[in-house]
């Protein structure tokens, strides 16, 4: 039997590592502040209207141009290495890993990041994730980046997540615009866990929130401030928020866990849920159209709350000429049983349906309904 996958999906920057990604090295390297390098692509955002992903990428090219870098893959591969993380994070995957499959689970790691793909993949961490969605750089023929080969902004982000629940992790595979029923999601949102730490993460987390999943906002356990996250929980963004501390025993450890142990009582009720679905299709099967919209009309009336409601059913009734005895019974005892049409059946189209099915029916309930609506006549 496959084992259930529950998907954890990180933002990097701020999320895993202490601070975006560039300013560990690559500002450094350029000779520039994080204030400078940030100011000339907000500059530049507002010169030509650029995308703010998109202008970044262009800050790196030009920059790496004007100060004689080359901007290969290997280069940026080598700036990951100096990427720092928050504590716990170089043992939190082989733990949580271990305690999801002691519980019959599998455990996936995803990062989604505007962030750049090639240092990400140099870091420590890299082989951690079954696939990494990050904007990223096309080379020309010397390894030297020249353009934009993708670009993951905070609204294209959620894109990654439907091919995350589907299984169909690349990104020019056009299966992921097919349609899948709910029972053959590889990774259900139900199932997935979103962890980030600012605005650019809201669309994921509102849309894994309102799909039945878990959104977890962390902040900085040094400098502790939670305004975002107050904010993100204020607004329904996030479901909980911990600081972003990795490490054995801690508040954000034991709250995936507790999702883990959530998820085995969840996955067992879906089996039960599809296991009537396809118990519901398999004695269903061959039954034509009308034979099903007359038990569905059956089960509304007698579900049914109010006399609008009943006359409204009854008008769908008066339409269909024939009733098997089993759905005529079904039907007597609605009418005896439930207030809402016993009350009513004098009227003229209640009484007009029973008149109809009851006639040549001479069992007991049809009898009383014939008293009934007959009834000083």
């Amino acid at each position: 039997m496959t084992k259930p996958v529950v998907a954890l999906i990180y933002d990097f920057d701020k999320t895993l590592a202490t601070d975006d990604m560039q300013a560990f090295s690559f500002i450094p390297n350029l000779g520039m502040t994080s204030e400078e390098f940030w100011k000339e692509t907000g500059d530049f955002v507002k010169k030509t209207g650029t995308e703010s992903t998109l202008a970044y990428l262009h800050t790196m090219i030009k920059e790496c141009k004007e100060k004689g870098i080359d901007l290969t893959k290997e280069y940026l591969h080598s700036l990951g290495k100096s990427i720092k993380f928050y504590e716990g994070v170089l043992t939190w995957f082989k733990r949580l890993n271990q305690y999801a499959d002691s519980l019959g689970l599998q455990l996936e790691h995803y990062i989604i990041s505007s962030g750049l793909k090639e240092m990400i993949e140099g870091t420590k961490v890299a082989t951690k994730f079954k696939k990494i969605y990050a904007s990223s750089f096309y080379f020309d023929e010397d390894g030297v980046a020249v353009w934009p080969a993708q670009v993951v902004n905070y609204t294209n982000k959620t894109q990654f997540l439907f091919r995350i629940e589907k299984g169909v992790l690349d990104i020019n595979d056009q299966a992921g615009n097919s349609h899948f029923e709910p029972n053959q999601y590889r990774v259900p949102f139900r199932n997935m866990v979103y962890i980030g730490d600012s605005d650019t993460d809201i669309p994921c987390m509102k849309l894994v929130n309102i799909n039945g999943g878990h959104s977890i906002g962390v902040y900085n356990s040094e400098t502790k401030d939670k305004t975002k996250v107050f904010r993100m929980l204020d607004e329904n963004r996030i479901k909980y928020f911990a600081p972003a501390d990795y490490t054995e025993g801690s508040k954000l450890e034991h709250l995936v866990q507790q999702i883990i142990d959530r998820t085995i009582t969840n996955e067992i009720l879906e089996d039960v849920h599809f296991d009537c679905i396809a118990e519901k299709l398999d004695e269903t099967r061959g039954q034509s159209e009308e034979e099903l919209k007359k038990e569905e009309l059956i089960d509304k009336l007698e579900d049914s709350s109010n006399f609008a409601n009943t006359h409204s059913i009854i008008e769908q009734m008066l339409e269909i000429k024939e009733w098997s005895e089993d759905q005529k019974c079904k039907l007597f005892k609605i009418a005896l049983e439930n207030n809402q049409v016993t009350y009513i059946l004098k009227d003229v189209d209640v009484k007009d349906f029973y008149r109809m099915i009851c006639k040549n029916n001479n069992s007991e309930e049809a009898k009383r309904i014939k008293e009934i609506i007959y009834e000083k006549e």
